[in-house]
């Protein structure tokens, strides 16, 4: 009986995943019909209420607009900004910036990060979406590793039926290298929080809705984890991003968990070596990597792509 249960529940996941896949590909292809620019959130909203019913639809609908249509450009950075005398004053000119904010990230379909959240949050209002703002910091390079925690970014929480979600549509919509590279991804929609916590600090931690306390100390500390699939709490060792050359003889020693790539190789800033010897323990990979000394930067990488970056001091 129980062998029967498992199997009618695992059926019933398997049927709600390939409806919800392709649910999404309808709203996905469905917000590419809409306009990429307009003059104010209501116009987007209009098509969102004519062609979705549920909550999941329509977020969906909103992040994918969101990360399709604005490009990142930072010259946007307080481009309205504003000062106040009392706090009556601030409040008022907040609501004035914001919906300013989003009316040029529309218009002109460009912004910073508090353009992409003051949109995400203002279309889920229009749809009657309970959701809020999130700040804090992130982490997004080597160079970051252990510097003091700095309220740097914005991001969004959702509710859907009930639960909410973290969703980061700046990030969803591209990187910036010189320039924007639109890069529209959806690993940035309802992330799960153990994946979020890994780059994305807030400044009330509740707002993380993870269940083990990670200290802002402990997030700056931390690697750089640019694996999707690796936690924080797989990294055995070295749990800290800072490698003290003093405290290893010739070799770092690795011990990471729940992982299985063919190769790993590692760069110091220069060319790429291959870590010669991979030794698995029930679930943890084990492998060492030659200490060099003078550099700065260790980049190691799965099967050929960027997993884990330490500073070296």
């Amino acid at each position: 009986m129980k062998t029967v249960r498992k199997l009618v529940f695992l059926i019933a996941v398997l049927i709600t995943n390939f409806i919800f896949s392709q649910d999404y590909e309808r709203i996905d292809a469905t917000i590419l019909l809409y306009p990429k620019t307009c003059n104010s959130p209501e116009e987007i909203s209009k098509f969102i209420t004519r062609d979705f019913q549920t909550e999941e639809e329509k977020v969906r609908a909103i992040y994918s607009w969101i990360i399709q249509n604005i490009a990142y450009e930072p010259n946007e950075y307080k481009k309205f900004d504003y000062r106040f005398s009392n706090y009556r004053e601030r409040n008022k000119k907040e609501e004035i910036t914001r919906n300013k904010i989003i009316t040029r990230t529309l218009q002109k379909g460009i912004a910073v990060c508090e353009g992409y959240a003051f949109l995400f949050e203002r279309l889920c209002e229009l749809q009657g979406i309970t959701n809020y703002l999130v700040r804090g910091d992130t982490k997004t390079t080597i160079e970051g590793i252990g510097k003091e925690f700095n309220t740097n970014h914005m991001w969004n929480v959702a509710v859907i039926e009930g639960k909410p979600y973290l969703f980061d549509p700046t990030w969803g919509a591209g990187k910036y290298n010189q320039k924007f590279i639109k890069e529209p991804s959806y690993f940035y929609y309802k992330t799960p929080p153990e994946k979020f916590i890994k780059t994305h600090y807030p400044d009330l931690f509740e707002d993380a809705f993870v269940s083990d306390k990670i200290t802002k100390q402990q997030f700056s500390e931390m690697p750089l984890i640019i694996n999707k699939e690796v936690l924080i709490s797989d990294i055995l060792a070295p749990e800290k991003g800072i490698v003290y050359t003093e405290m290893y003889f010739d070799e770092i020693q690795f011990s990471i968990k729940n992982i299985n790539p063919s190769t790993i190789t590692y760069s110091y800033g220069n060319e790429e070596a291959s870590v010669e010897k991979l030794e698995q323990k029930d679930a943890v990979l084990e492998f060492s990597i030659p200490l060099q000394i003078g550099v700065k930067t260790l980049l190691i990488y799965f099967d050929g792509q960027p997993a884990l970056g330490y500073r070296i001091e």
